[in-house]
């Protein structure tokens, strides 16, 4: 996505040569109109795949969740981080590191939003090592569904979390790759 290149060039900082912090496109901030075009193209994507539902890990993936769920026509579920009172005590939980928030958090989804009959396409705003994403994974093979694929907004290809899904067999479809931000710069494939 030639668009959404030249918007990480533009408001994109990188932290370091691992992080790229994308708080004015993804993790903050979000442009409605770019949110679309991803949700567009993702839909694009899995048309033929007879998606039931649309999932997510809380927070920074609902926004492009939510828009290929809406061009899908499907619901968009996602994965909470912290339980609450209202909580569903009969959740699928995974347990998971977190590459940026450099903390460990339980996931869960509610057994109501998640059963076998579901094929599931799941959607994560940045893959880095990928841990977050193969909790989810886990789940949603607990749970009995069908991952039928990984969408990304931003794939680092320079850490192993795409290589690592792509390995086990499951189609992982980036809207930008990143070789690198060594120096500061980001570099696209």
């Amino acid at each position: 996505m030639k668009s959404l290149q030249k918007r990480i060039l533009q408001e994109a900082v990188v932290v370091s040569p691992e992080v790229l912090k994308l708080d004015a496109l993804l993790n903050h901030q979000v442009d409605p109109a770019l949110i679309m075009e991803m949700g567009t193209v993702f839909a694009e994507r899995f048309g033929e795949e007879r998606v039931t539902k649309v999932m997510t890990i809380e927070s920074s993936g609902i926004a492009v969740a939510f828009a290929v769920a809406l061009q899908l026509k499907v619901p968009m579920v996602f994965a909470r981080r912290k339980k609450t009172l209202t909580t569903d005590q009969d959740s699928w939980c995974e347990r998971v590191p977190s590459f940026t928030k450099g903390i460990v958090t339980d996931i869960m989804v509610s057994k109501q939003f998640l059963n076998a009959s579901d094929r599931i396409l799941l959607i994560d705003d940045i893959i880095a090592n990928g841990d977050a994403a193969r909790g989810i994974i886990r789940i949603i093979e607990r749970s009995g569904a069908e991952l039928v694929g990984l969408g990304v907004v931003v794939e680092k290809t320079f850490q192993a979390g795409a290589r690592t899904i792509r390995e086990q067999g499951i189609r992982v479809e980036s809207l930008v790759r990143i070789t690198s931000l060594e120096g500061g710069s980001i570099t696209f494939e």
